[in-house]
């Protein structure tokens, strides 16, 4: 049995064994465990049931996993993206005033497009229109959004009459567990410590309940919570999505998910060594195993499902094959046993990993060229556009509009592809009808 499973997986091939795939499978869940607790923090903004949303999460999680590790061979774990959660909770249902029933519902509709579009390979052809530049401002401007409302759900930035926003007030308790977490995670991280930002959320944790700050829960373990506030919510709201709005909100969780998995995806198999003649062999798998679970997740409940940067850390020990994320996904199944949990990972617990899993997204900035205007201009405008407006689709239509217009004006109009032409076209339409 144990031979099948390593010639399934290649292992020999990848100069990998069971013992390192499964380490880097544990690390890899370790690194990205927060998800469970924070997805449902953030989900619950809107409304929707914490305990529902906690099942869908590891399910979901689990579920991606698996067909990432078999089909696709690959050690890139899949979970609820950060980026899209906040765009699903902070832009569109309170942002946008869209109840989460019809906002899963628009994301059923965005991933079953998202499934034909990969059968089809047009995700490959509008992804390499986008400019590299573009690619990394959008994904250095989710870092910030992400990071930004970290610092305001720890307390650590507040609204402000004067100014828009100010430093929040050091004398409110709850806010030094955020600056606690946050240091503990900056000193893990800067030592290199696998799973910072995990050790750090449960000395957070088990800080603030010593504290008092954060009620002992009465139970550790209990059953897995029900999926039924959430269960096929989706499909029961499609008829919901009846206006122009909500179809632009369809198009912009599609359009957000494209470069959200793309790029992450890129990185890991850069980090891995497995991109040859900058080709990622079995694209198509991997691309496949995301929609799919991106399906999946919203008819569970939950926001879309797309690679997970933290997979890097699980790489980072010796991961090669999808037998490392089979692991993974079989500890997100144990792992929803410990739902009661929940109550301990407040949004003070949760902030110090939000604004960390910023920081590491920014990093794509340094990809840029800052020196060229024409490019320098749509890039920041993304990059700044989004925590400001509080809206990662109003932050890439602002770039997506200038990049054509920069590029003309410098002369260089021929080098834009006619895709980026048209995107600009819809997202001035898009701009537009945001505002009736």
């Amino acid at each position: 049995m144990g031979e099948k499973i390593a010639n399934y997986f290649h292992f020999h091939e990848l100069g990998t064994n069971f013992r390192k795939e499964t380490l880097a499978g544990l690390t890899t869940f370790m690194a990205m465990v927060y998800i469970l607790f924070l997805n449902p923090n953030i989900l619950g903004a809107t409304g929707m049931d914490k305990g529902a949303v906690f099942t869908a999460t590891a399910l979901a999680s689990a579920l991606g996993c698996f067909i990432m590790g078999i089909v696709a061979n690959y050690p890139f774990a899949l979970s609820t993206s950060l980026g899209m959660n906040a765009f699903f909770a902070y832009s569109v249902c309170i942002g946008m005033k869209v109840p989460w029933q019809t906002a899963l519902a628009g994301v059923f509709v965005a991933s079953i497009i998202f499934m034909i579009l990969t059968a089809f390979k047009i995700r490959e052809i509008v992804i390499d229109a986008i400019p590299n530049d573009l690619k990394s401002a959008i994904a250095g401007g989710i870092g910030l959004f992400i990071a930004f409302i970290g610092l305001s759900d720890g307390g650590l930035v507040v609204a402000n009459k004067s100014n828009l926003v100010g430093l929040g007030s050091l004398s409110v308790s709850t806010t030094w567990l955020t600056i606690f977490g946050l240091v503990v995670t900056i000193i893990l991280m800067s030592m290199r410590v696998p799973a910072a930002i995990f050790i750090s959320m449960i000395l957070t944790s088990i800080l603030g309940m010593v504290t008092k700050l954060i009620p002992i829960p009465t139970q550790w373990v209990s059953s897995v919570p029900s999926l039924k506030p959430t269960f096929l919510v989706a499909l029961k709201h499609i008829g919901s999505i009846n206006s122009l709005q909500l179809i632009v909100v369809v198009l912009t969780f599609l359009l957000v998910s494209f470069f959200d998995t793309a790029g992450t995806l890129v990185g890991l198999a850069e980090q891995a060594g497995f991109v040859k003649h900058n080709k990622i062999p079995r694209i198509g798998k991997a691309l496949a195993a995301d929609s799919t679970s991106m399906v999946v997740g919203s008819l569970l409940g939950t926001s879309p499902v797309g690679a997970f940067v933290e997979s890097s850390s699980g790489i980072a020990v010796g991961g090669r094959s999808g037998f490392t994320v089979v692991v993974t996904g079989i500890l997100f199944i144990l792992g929803t046993f410990f739902s009661p949990l929940l109550g301990v990972v407040t949004d003070q617990v949760t902030a110090p990993a939000l604004i960390i899993v910023g920081m590491l997204m920014a990093s794509a900035l340094k990809n840029i060229h800052w020196e060229k205007f024409e490019i320098a201009a749509p890039a920041f405008l993304i990059l700044i556009g989004m925590p400001l407006t509080y809206s990662i689709s109003d932050g890439i239509a602002l770039g997506f509009i200038a990049y054509p217009i920069t590029m003309i004006a410098a002369k260089r109009g021929k080098e834009v592809n006619g895709i980026m032409y048209a995107l600009a076209i819809i997202f001035v339409f898009f701009l537009w009808i945001l505002e009736k």
